[in-house]
């Protein structure tokens, strides 16, 4: 069942593994969900054993100057883009790569695939330069290039394109390289 439920969740969203596998068994242990049903062999209640966090390279192409801890700075091109069909397209709903139903005042980033939705990062001038998350991916989105969501055209217009050192959190301590 467990393999079922990670192979179903894996297909039908952007999700890294490890994370999936980790939440599955967090809630077989809490009794969320019946840890049995999931074939890890535990009792309700009943803690699975810790997970090693993996040792994670980063493709080599993102550039990281400066380690912070565990947050990196990385060489980004920003630009901006809003929910009208101008930027998003006819087929985009207000609704995220990942899900997100976007709403009044959200703020977010756009980001090639090596981000894992939910994401971190500090992009300098956007967000009173704040935290935001990755939760929608772009067509012309590749590499160290992200697009940053203003709930207007004009606002995004307004922001351009600028090239920023950009603060990501890495959630596996790996170092962007």
């Amino acid at each position: 069942m467990f393999n079922e439920l990670l192979e179903k969740t894996l297909s039908v969203s952007n999700v890294n593994e490890l994370d999936v596998k980790k939440h599955l068994k967090t809630a077989a242990a809490t009794g969320l969900i019946g840890a049995g049903a999931l074939g890890l062999g535990l009792q309700k209640g009943q803690a699975p054993k810790p997970v090693e966090k993996p040792a994670v390279t980063a493709p080599a192409e993102v550039a990281a100057e400066e380690e912070l801890g565990e947050w990196q700075m990385v060489k980004m091109q920003v630009t901006a883009y809003c929910p009208c069909p101008e930027c998003t397209g006819t087929g985009s709903p207000g609704i995220t790569a990942s899900g997100h139903k976007i709403q009044t005042g959200d703020v977010f980033v756009a980001a090639d695939k090596r981000y894992s939705f939910g994401t971190e990062m500090i992009i300098p001038g956007y967000n009173d330069d704040q935290p935001v998350e990755v939760l929608d991916r772009g067509g012309a989105i590749k590499g160290n290039r992200i697009d940053v969501f203003f709930p207007t055209h004009e606002e995004a217009l307004e922001w351009g394109v600028k090239n920023l050192d950009v603060k990501v959190l890495s959630k596996y301590n790996v170092q962007i390289t």
